[in-house]
């Protein structure tokens, strides 16, 4: 089964914004951190800090791929996992703006052979905020599969079910069936594939030319391959399963360099006001007060009104992390080619403390299950 940080979390909670102070960038202790997570000979990672819009930390350590020996560096497109969701969401966001679609629209209208039980009570905003209470296209499948599934069997696969795990609407439960549906939203509204209408609206807009969806046999440039640890701490090759198919909730590759050029776009509202359509499109999560989900990110806001974002995604042979905060225009990002492996984000954010002031504790939010 593909894993995914938040799969089944019910709260998220960034206590505060980080505050920036003074003082010089901790690159030494970013570098150790950076070498004793992973070895020159191994999996690796790519780990980007930006603080008060100024890069001051950009770098690859290990091994891309280790049958070619091509090391990693910022260029190196990763497996997104559930970082993916921020993308996807966006495509709905950009045909919201163009009046294609409402927040508010049922399920029946894209795909009038759903389950009119069912149907008729999901709307684009419970999918968007991961209250849908739609069942686990995972927990599908038959045990023995081999073949990957995509996102139009999922569409199938859920299309007949009578029932969700709760009222639409009524709690959180993270899902990665919505966000498979929102690919085949896209798909019926735009009346062209996902893959098409992400790189016309989205990456080639904003120069990530690099970026792109995993599809068996499409080349992805300068590709990290995936890698799992076995129990005796040995490395095993990890790229693919079943359920890493499918577009909407996982299969964006992108690298450090294009992921910035994505979230400059981001900060500078150069497709849409992400905050402004987060007042719209939002959950409270359960736990600690300020803890929120919306348009694929888990936030909080803080009593000063700073926004703090975060994400995380893990998949069969990739790990990443995610954290946001606008106001100060700071941002951290690990991504790594090994499953498993958020602890360096951790040890990273530590490390960042003499010069980021983390008054909450962020690694809190980061609560990883199947």
């Amino acid at each position: 089964m593909k894993r995914y940080a938040f799969a089944c979390f019910m709260w998220l909670t960034i206590q505060t914004a980080l505050a920036q102070k003074t003082g010089a960038a901790p690159e030494v202790a970013l570098n150790a951190v950076m070498a004793r997570h992973f070895p020159a000979s191994q999996p690796g990672g790519a780990l980007l800090v930006v603080r008060d819009g100024k890069t001051v930390y950009n770098r690859g350590v290990g091994l891309a791929n280790r049958e070619t020996q091509m090391p990693i560096t910022p260029e190196t497109n990763f497996r997104m996992a559930s970082v993916s969701k921020q993308f996807t969401a966006l495509c709905i966001l950009l045909l919201e703006k163009q009046k294609k679609l409402s927040f508010d629209d049922t399920l029946l209208r894209f795909f009038p052979d759903f389950n009119p039980h069912v149907g008729q009570k999901i709307k684009l905003r419970h999918l968007l905020t991961h209250t849908s209470g739609l069942l686990d296209y995972e927990s599908l499948l038959a045990s023995d599969r081999k073949d990957q599934i995509f996102d139009a069997e999922v569409l199938e696969l859920l299309k007949p079910q009578d029932s969700t795990y709760f009222e639409p609407g009524s709690r959180f439960r993270y899902s990665n069936s919505a966000f498979c549906l929102l690919t085949q939203v896209v798909e019926r509204v735009a009346k062209q594939p996902y893959l098409d209408f992400i790189t016309e609206h989205i990456f080639k807009p904003l120069g990530m030319n690099q970026t792109t969806l995993y599809e068996p046999g499409r080349t992805i440039p300068n590709r990290a391959m995936g890698y799992a640890r076995n129990p005796d701490n040995t490395i095993r090759f990890s790229d693919q399963s079943v359920t890493s198919g499918t577009k909407g909730d996982g299969c964006v590759y992108t690298s450090l360099t294009d992921y910035k050029k994505w979230n400059d776009a981001l900060t500078t509202n150069q497709l849409v006001n992400l905050p402004q359509q987060l007042e719209r499109v939002q959950v409270p999560l359960n736990g600690p007060a300020n803890g929120f989900y919306g348009l694929g990110w888990f936030f909080t806001q803080t009593k000063t009104g700073t926004q703090a974002l975060f994400h995380s995604g893990s998949t069969c042979g990739f790990s990443n992390c995610v954290v946001w905060i606008p106001a100060q225009k700071t941002l951290v990002v690990l991504f790594s080619n090994l499953a498993d492996n958020h602890r360096p984000f951790a040890d990273i954010l530590n490390a960042l403390k003499p010069a980021i002031e983390l008054s909450g504790d962020i690694w809190a939010l980061h609560n990883l299950t199947n």
